[in-house]
């Protein structure tokens, strides 16, 4: 099959050859005929399959017989997770709709909102946002859903994952009844069914690949090795071996900048991306790392998800993610498109657990690799595959707000080891003896012979105080 079967026109068509599409993924085959057709879609697949091109295809097209949107107004709304993820649809846009009349553009939070709600005064027939600044700009008449006619959710389970669902909640509470609906997710875990019932009456639904599974085209291995081999291990790939353009994910913020300062030391080019860099620093290091400036991009696992870097060669799991979904996604960064690459996770004897269970998620052995001068001096033991079932865990319920990496307000449940605060510690200690509450000592009262009832002037039973 190839795109003009699929009836889009022949703008579309000849910008998909200029590019080099020959022909279409299996979720493009599906999806572009029923957004034509204007159904609802809801679609699962695996990451690096083509799923942007799915809706934004379609959807040009449609626009294209529209009429123009008046001031504020916007026809299409993207909503997508990170600010990351909305930056690559409104590029991928702008490549589609190349040589079309059809205006985009995209907003999202931690920049000036100012020249955002400049470029919305003429409105725009594709809007792409993250959902905390859109409820920002809606607040404050900059952006307006009379003319709206379709809305797309991509990465559906990572925005319920980040906290989002009140933000969708009061979103789609401001949006015409009456749209066609679009949900792209990685999965089609229960959340994602539950918030489906309150999109879609009838969707088409879609999957076409087999959930938690990892790219055929992606060559894995582990390595186990001591934790303070780690940082030696990277730099002997990247140096000895040569590797370039490797994506490095660290488990958290702080792992990630000593990891950068320790590359730099080593004469190796690197800057890391996470939610406490400003907006401004994370596009400098991501267009850094594409364009081969900076060879090594250390990230926590906000870019796991929807980050499109052309042949990607290198992945390294520096720390194995906090949920067996996120390895799935990490390693989709590559062997991408058809090509094939490379996903390397370090493994300590404190990750073994992790790593049996990231094995029975995909339902696969991860092959064990070795590096001379690298061997560990706890190695980690090799384990039969668990083919047991995976119970879904059950979501856990938002308990307080915090600030997350997509520069929006989000509920985070609570950390199963909190630190306590100093009011908190004083709490918990034992309480001090009872002050009488007549007569000027400051001696505690002796207590009265068992028995007896003692009372102050007031008349009420006083506090015995503790021996």
């Amino acid at each position: 099959m190839n795109f003009s079967q699929l009836g889009l026109s022949q703008v579309l068509l000849d910008t998909l050859q200029s590019k080099g599409y020959q022909s279409p993924t299996p979720i493009q085959q599906q999806a572009i005929p029923a957004v034509l057709t204007g159904e609802d879609v809801m679609a699962a697949a695996q990451t690096g399959t083509g799923k942007t091109a799915a809706f934004t295809l379609p959807l040009i097209e449609k626009l294209l017989a529209s009429q123009q949107p008046h001031a504020n107004q916007a026809r299409v709304l993207v909503l997508a997770p990170t600010r990351e993820l909305a930056i690559q649809i409104a590029e991928s846009v702008e490549t589609y709709s190349a040589g079309t009349r059809i205006r985009s553009t995209v907003v999202y939070g931690g920049v000036k909102i100012n020249p955002q709600m400049m470029r919305l005064r003429k409105g725009v027939d594709i809007l792409i946002a993250t959902p905390g600044r859109l409820l920002d700009l809606y607040q404050q008449n900059a952006v307006k859903f009379t003319e709206l006619s379709t809305l797309v959710l991509d990465e559906a389970d990572r925005m319920l994952d980040m906290g989002f669902i009140h933000d969708l909640k009061k979103i789609i509470s401001l949006l015409p009844k009456k749209r066609q609906n679009l949900l792209f997710s990685a999965t089609f875990s229960d959340p994602i069914r539950a918030l489906a019932k309150t999109l879609f009456a009838a969707p088409v639904e879609i999957s076409v690949a087999a959930e938690n599974t990892a790219a055929k085209t992606v060559i894995q291995s582990a390595y186990a090795l001591d934790k303070s081999q780690k940082n030696k291990l990277l730099s002997h790939f990247v140096l000895n071996k040569k590797w370039q353009q490797v994506l490095v994910f660290c488990r958290t913020k702080h792992g990630a900048n000593r990891l950068v300062t320790y590359l730099d030391k080593n004469h190796i080019s690197a800057a890391a991306i996470h939610g406490n860099k400003s907006q401004g620093a994370r596009v400098k290091a991501l267009n850094g790392f594409k364009t081969g400036e900076i060879n090594v991009l250390v990230a926590t696992d906000i870019v796991a998800r929807g980050l499109d870097i052309s042949e990607l060669p290198y992945v390294v799991n520096y720390d194995l993610p906090n949920t067996y979904e996120d390895y799935v996604h990490r390693i989709g960064r590559t062997g991408r498109a058809g090509a094939e690459g490379i996903a390397v996770s370090f493994v300590t004897l404190a990750d073994a657990d992790d790593l049996y269970g990231i094995e029975r998620f995909i339902g696969a052995l991860i092959p064990r690799a070795e590096e001379p001068g690298f061997v560990p001096q706890n190695p980690v033991p090799e384990k039969a595959l668990d083919t047991r079932p995976i119970k879904p865990k059950k979501p856990k319920k938002p308990k307080k707000k915090q600030q997350n990496e997509a520069g929006s307000t989000q509920h985070s449940a609570k950390s199963k080891d909190p630190v306590k605060t100093k009011s908190q510690v004083k709490k918990s200690r034992t309480p001090r003896k009872e002050k009488p509450t007549t007569g000027k000592s400051t001696h505690a009262a002796k207590p009265k012979p068992q028995g007896q009832n003692q009372r102050n002037r007031s008349g009420r039973a006083a506090i015995k105080p503790n021996k």
